[in-house]
């Protein structure tokens, strides 16, 4: 990809999808902005990262006042904000029960404030700022799930409705922003090697080793973290420039349309 010294926020960025897609990026030349819940995970991650120019910061994504603080910071240092890919996400909020009977509203609620206002905030923060100083080539991807598509299969309810908010807001907001230049697309995982699918498929009674659903999946694995990268890496690039309000699959055929 061409990189030419862009900037991304990669949110959920100290491990899993969010690291292989910093990971991605920078090797392609992008400056980025490596943000975690934990910020000496971030600080770590980030120190991992080839090139120049980068920067690691804590962050919660549900945290209004942190999203805005954390662009500030951001485009003080280093510029103007070019690319957001937002991976930070939770599974569920407590433990134990998966349930639907099982979820409580505290719970219900948190997951949707990381997952679906998390989202919602990090658009507008990015729709906000390139309104008032503009970018070329300016990319949005927030992150779904083949389950959020499905109806779920492993995870809870809570995860699922959640991620299904962020498939109406890539529409909604790639409508919006298109005046702007910028692009705003998603990506919906299925069953990738995390230790989020590990942790649902030990709730769902599983082992822990892997998706105990493989018999769905036509290519009969699971996917691996930089096979989503490379959807990121695409879809922040120059050539998806007439890519917008779409959701790319990268799920091994466990959803078809």
């Amino acid at each position: 990809m061409d990189g030419e010294n862009r900037l991304a926020l990669v949110t959920g960025g100290a491990g899993g999808l969010g690291l292989a897609s910093a990971l991605r990026l920078a090797g392609s030349g992008v400056r980025v902005a490596l943000a975690d819940l934990n910020n000496e995970a971030a600080q770590a991650s980030v120190a991992k990262l080839p090139g120049t120019g980068h920067i690691g910061l804590g962050l919660d994504v549900s945290d209004e006042e942190a999203v805005i603080a954390a662009f500030d910071r951001i485009e003080e240092e280093r510029g103007p904000v070019e690319i957001v890919v937002n991976f930070a996400g939770v599974l569920r909020a407590g433990v134990g029960d998966f349930s639907l009977a099982g979820l409580t509203v505290a719970e219900w609620e948190r997951v949707f404030a990381i997952n679906s206002t998390g989202s919602f905030l990090l658009t507008r923060e990015m729709a906000r700022r390139r309104g008032k100083n503009p970018v070329s080539h300016g990319r949005i991807i927030l992150v779904s799930s083949a389950g959020a598509q499905i109806g779920g299969y492993q995870g809870s309810a809570a995860y699922f409705s959640s991620k299904g908010s962020v498939l109406t807001l890539v529409k909604a907001a790639a409508r919006e922003l298109a005046p702007l230049g910028i692009t705003v697309n998603g990506i919906a995982p299925g069953p990738i090697d995390t230790p989020m699918l590990r942790a649902a498929t030990q709730a769902r009674g599983g082992s822990d080793s892997g998706y105990t659903g493989m018999s769905r999946v036509p290519l009969a694995r699971i996917g691996t973290p930089d096979e989503v990268a490379a959807a990121t890496m695409y879809l922040a690039s120059r050539d998806a420039a007439f890519v917008t309000g779409s959701v790319m699959d990268v799920n091994g055929g466990l959803r078809m349309q």
